[in-house]
């Protein structure tokens, strides 16, 4: 009865937060950068507070990436890495390309009050949570096992290897190499003994509301409602070029026919992404005066093209005929004529 009593009365704190796209980040994220913003004294009372609500957000971070690593299995499928080689290329690589060539011709400033800091953590990553539920209705199991390409992007290291290399960063190379092994330490350590991997699943739902929290704490609100609006505007342009690039990308490379619409729903900003700028001013100061800019612009872009990609996915889908409904009859329809 007490246990029962007490289950009625519980507030669905965590559930509400996922029923917002990327809520499980944003929402931390915001409540982090009004107490920083109206109580910093808060986060400055020492030891174990300020450890974890204001200090906390690179320790956690790596822990995730190391926890993402694990999920990489090296006994995928043949057709499974050509779709996550494909997302790689069309959502990652081309996209950070085309970044850093209009940084050699703008500057770090970028265009419109968007940073090339902003644009390329905006589009070379994609939101792994979101592609494996719209391709649990949608795709095959060639679809869902390119979550791999998301594991690999969903972290700093494109963007600090694109920035470096244009010469955009000075970012040593010992830097790059540190930002990319807790990913393949994981990889190795997951491999090797699965039970691991089943023991750091769910390692993303406890670490994530905490450094966004932490992270939160040193962005002005001020900065969140300027750099927001326009973090908006440009992550709906991002999702459409790089839901472009991924749709051709599974129409021309992976020849899916009228199923390519399924790659759209790689055309998003990653939840964890909101830390990248602040990684990157780490590495390269010459990038600290974007980071409140930018971080509020990326967070706009996280909610805009969870809503965003997945819908217009499914309205290429549908519009095509490779909706798994119309695949279905269609093949019932070729066995009736035959």
């Amino acid at each position: 009865m007490g246990v029962e009593s007490k289950r009625k009365f519980s507030v669905p704190l965590f559930d509400g937060m996922n029923r917002i796209p990327g809520g499980i980040m944003l929402i931390p994220l915001v409540l982090g950068s009004i107490v920083g913003t109206f109580f910093p004294g808060f986060l400055e009372m020492g030891n174990f507070t300020t450890a974890l609500f204001r200090d906390s957000a690179l320790p956690l971070i790596a822990l995730l990436i190391f926890a993402t690593g694990m999920q990489i299995t090296l006994r995928s499928s043949g057709a499974v890495l050509a779709t996550a080689g494909t997302l790689l290329l069309t959502k990652s690589i081309i996209p950070a390309t085309l970044v850093v060539l209009l940084g050699t011709l703008v500057g770090l400033d970028g265009i419109l009050g968007v940073s090339i800091l902003a644009l390329i953590v905006m589009m070379d990553n994609s939101n792994g949570g979101l592609w494996l539920a719209f391709t649990g209705r949608y795709g095959d199991e060639r679809d869902r096992g390119a979550y791999i390409a998301s594991a690999v992007n969903d972290g700093p290291f494109f963007s600090m290897l694109f920035l470096g290399v244009a010469g955009l960063a000075d970012i040593p190379f010992t830097l790059l190499l540190a930002a990319v092994i807790p990913l393949i330490l994981g990889i190795i350590v997951g491999n090797l003994d699965q039970r691991w991997t089943e023991i750091m699943r769910p390692v993303p739902n406890i670490v994530i509301p905490f450094f966004a929290f932490a992270l939160g704490t040193g962005i002005d609100l001020g900065n969140v409602v300027t750099g927001g609006a326009t973090g908006l505007v440009v992550g709906a342009i991002a999702t459409v070029v790089t839901g472009t690039f991924a749709y051709f990308g599974y129409r021309w490379i992976l020849r899916r026919g009228k199923q390519s619409g399924v790659g759209i729903a790689a055309a998003t900003t990653a939840g964890n992404a909101i830390a990248t700028p602040a990684i990157i001013a780490a590495a390269d100061p010459a990038f600290e005066p974007y980071v409140e800019v930018a971080t509020a612009q990326v967070a706009s872009s996280v909610l805009v093209s969870a809503v965003l990609a997945p819908l217009l996915a499914a309205w290429v889908l549908k519009k095509q005929g490779g909706m798994p409904e119309d695949v279905d009859r269609s093949a019932v329809s070729d066995d009736v004529e035959l």
